[in-house]
């Protein structure tokens, strides 16, 4: 919702009222991860307590970097078209429009767009503060069930010399496991 804000000027400069914030999701910048498109609200808002992301996910496309579980964050994927499957060690639920799925702290997950379309959801977790993640998957080249980090290359040429791709390398033995555009 807009809005009118009339006679804001008048309000009491203490009321939580001049804390509001408003946003565009589509001004809010693209931050880099393996779908079409990752923005996070919580960030252009300012909202300290809990987080939250819109995505925008081609069919294939994970969300986030691997299997993973958040140890003191619970999250919840609020589903506004197309579908999800999310991927837990309890077996796959399938998330459509206008479905939620919970996910309580410390549980592994992973969530990948399926179907025919573009899936667009919103991920919400709490506490904001402790929404770190830990990979659970096993690296492909030396078995070691690790995080991953990532190096940013420059694969642009001619007409788009800007294009650059993520690359996740395995936490232990450095060794690439995944790479996505930015």
């Amino acid at each position: 919702m807009t809005g009118d804000r009339s006679g804001a000027a008048d309000a009491d400069p203490e009321s939580p009222a001049d804390d509001y914030r408003h946003v565009a999701v589509e001004d809010v910048p693209n931050t880099p991860n393996p779908t079409r498109a990752k923005r996070e609200l919580d960030e252009a808002v300012g909202a300290s307590l809990f987080g939250c992301n819109y995505y925008e996910a081609d069919p294939g496309e994970q969300v986030p970097w691997g299997y993973h579980r958040h140890p003191d964050h619970e999250e919840l994927f609020y589903v506004l078209a197309g579908e999800l499957a999310v991927e837990t060690p309890d077996g796959t639920y399938r998330v459509g429009a206008d479905e939620a799925f919970f996910v309580p702290r410390d549980a592994p997950n992973r969530a990948v767009a399926v179907g025919d379309e573009p899936c667009r959801f919103l991920a919400v977790g709490a506490p904001k503060d402790a929404d770190g993640a830990v990979i659970s998957e096993d690296c492909p080249a030396c078995g070691a069930e690790t995080d991953r980090g990532y190096e940013v290359e420059n694969v642009g040429s001619g007409a788009d010399p800007g294009v650059e791709e993520y690359v996740l390398v395995c936490a232990d033995c450095g060794a690439e496991t995944d790479r996505f555009s930015g």
